[in-house]
């Protein structure tokens, strides 16, 4: 578990730094723990300087970066059929981090959903377990090329990365 929460807390330290960055003098509120968040699939609450609020979730992935793709939650936990955030999340930004890598990229949520759920059944499936104390579930998400998003919707992504992060995947 603490490997699992902890990539999910430096996932959150670096979305909130590059999102700070690229909105100067906003700030965060953090919902995660909040249950009338948690089932909306809201981490964070964006408060831009001009006031607006906009709702982040906030994905870290130890493993995409060097493949170049991003794994979009379909199903959160199998064994309870929970949906994945990606289909079901309110957020306005789906901030998919590569944690090694320290790059953040931030989806316009409902502009990519648009995009990719009628053509989901061209993308490969991958599954994987997580454990949480006794407890183990699955997730099922498809593995989709970082390229294809950015080539298809590219006003809907925003790709941050720190001068010291390694460079980005081929696009």
């Amino acid at each position: 578990m603490r490997g699992v929460q902890g990539a999910a807390d430096r996932a959150v330290a670096l979305a909130k730094d590059a999102l700070t960055r690229e909105k100067p003098g906003s700030f965060f509120h953090d919902v995660q723990g909040d249950p009338r968040f948690q089932h909306r699939g809201v981490d964070l609450l964006w408060q831009h300087p001009d006031g607006s609020v906009h709702g982040v979730e906030v994905k870290g992935d130890r493993q995409g970066f060097r493949r170049g793709t991003y794994f979009f939650e379909l199903v959160s936990n199998a064994e309870k059929n929970s949906p994945g955030c990606f289909l079901y999340s309110l957020a306005d930004y789906y901030v998919y981090v590569f944690v090694d890598a320290r790059q953040v990229h931030a989806l316009k949520l409902k502009a990519v959903r648009e995009w990719f759920v009628p053509r989901a059944k061209q993308y490969k499936l991958k599954t994987t377990k997580t454990r949480t104390g006794a407890i183990l579930y699955t997730t099922v998400g498809a593995i989709v090329p970082i390229r294809d998003v950015r080539e298809a919707v590219p006003e809907a992504v925003q790709v941050f990365t720190p001068s010291e992060a390694p460079s980005a995947p081929p696009v």
